[in-house]
């Protein structure tokens, strides 16, 4: 396979390389691309250096797989030049996600509806990935009504200007802010920009982004967005109305037992999922599971995952993993 990471100098695309090393995806050649000013620079696979392409350059080697994570503006201008050429792109941005004509995957969810025609895949918004993972054996089983979810999202998230911002003031040094407030000591409940109806874009991503993952437009579902000064990984209050009534136990042991879940619920010795313990894993981690008292068939849960990883750049990997394992991507490979 050869693979292309299109942003691999960013946050991210940094993460992709090590998750592709680490999960031994079948990588036989590394292109890794990035802005002109990159061009040139080294990036490290497996020990071994790797130069950074301009796009051209990367569509001329004819790449099986190119995994995208250089922002929407890019990726609309540069996604379809790789496409037209035969790669199938995986791309990390918001830029396709709500396109009709694009599936929007997360493999634990709706891995099935790819074929080997799908030459631009988009990955979900991170804060969606991890909740509609858990949300989906819960409505296989007890269909889902509505959801009202809370964030509380990391900074890294934002990307390094916002790490650096986060330390800089926890250190007392000036610097460049990539939020409008100080995110030390503060909550900013505001990610992206608002739009018309008071919501944010990150918001309505949620909203939206669930419908079309979970294919099922019924599911009703708002969203409050949160930016807090952590690093590890975003968490989620989610509460959850079902159509047919639950056991908690089994409700439980059907989380426990679905893929890419760990439920980790036990108040009694205080076990609950936090994003320092979700840091650098792949799963989503799921607790604080009690019934929502106030009305029926309703639960209230609490979703930690590592943003950088499963919101993002292993979800992209594992998408890449899929096609391969059911030859939907170049050779005909062993599964």
């Amino acid at each position: 396979m050869k693979v292309a990471v299109v942003g691999a100098t960013g946050l991210v695309g940094t993460k992709m390389l090590q998750i592709l090393e680490e999960r031994n995806f079948p990588v036989t050649e590394l292109i890794p691309v990035a802005s002109a000013k990159s061009v040139g620079k080294e990036v490290i696979y497996k020990g071994k250096p790797y130069k950074v392409v301009a796009v051209e350059d990367a569509i001329k080697q004819k790449p099986d797989i190119a995994l995208f994570s250089a922002g929407g503006s890019t990726s609309l201008e540069q996604a379809p030049l790789f496409a037209e050429a035969g790669i199938t792109v995986i791309d990390n941005s918001s830029a396709w996600r709500m396109d009709p004509t694009k599936k929007l995957v997360v493999p634990e969810v709706n891995a099935d509806v790819l074929t080997a025609e799908d030459k631009i895949i988009a990955n979900p918004n991170c804060s969606t990935i991890q909740m509609v993972v858990a949300l989906k054996p819960l409505h296989d089983k007890y269909k889902i009504k509505r959801v009202v979810v809370s964030t509380y999202q990391s900074v890294t998230g934002t990307g390094v200007k916002a790490v650096d911002q986060l330390f800089n003031e926890r250190k007392g040094i000036e610097g460049p802010m990539a939020y409008p407030y100080q995110i030390d000591l503060n909550v900013l409940p505001h990610i992206d920009v608002f739009t018309e109806n008071g919501y944010t874009k990150e918001e309505m991503k949620m909203i939206k982004e669930t419908k079309k993952i979970m294919g099922d437009d019924s599911i009703r579902v708002t969203a409050t967005t949160v930016r807090i000064p952590v690093m590890g990984g975003h968490s989620e209050s989610v509460n959850i109305e079902f159509e047919k009534d639950f056991d908690l136990d089994e409700l439980r042991t059907l989380l426990s037992e679905s893929p890419g879940i760990i439920v980790v619920d036990d108040v009694a010795n205080l076990k609950y999922p936090m994003p320092l313990d979700a840091h650098e894993k792949d799963d989503v981690f799921v607790g604080r599971l009690r019934r929502d008292e106030t009305q029926e068939n309703t639960l209230n849960a609490w979703i930690v995952s590592d943003n950088l990883r499963k919101g993002a750049a292993t979800n992209a990997v594992q998408i890449a993993e899929y096609l391969v394992a059911n030859h939907l991507v170049g050779q005909a490979v062993e599964a």
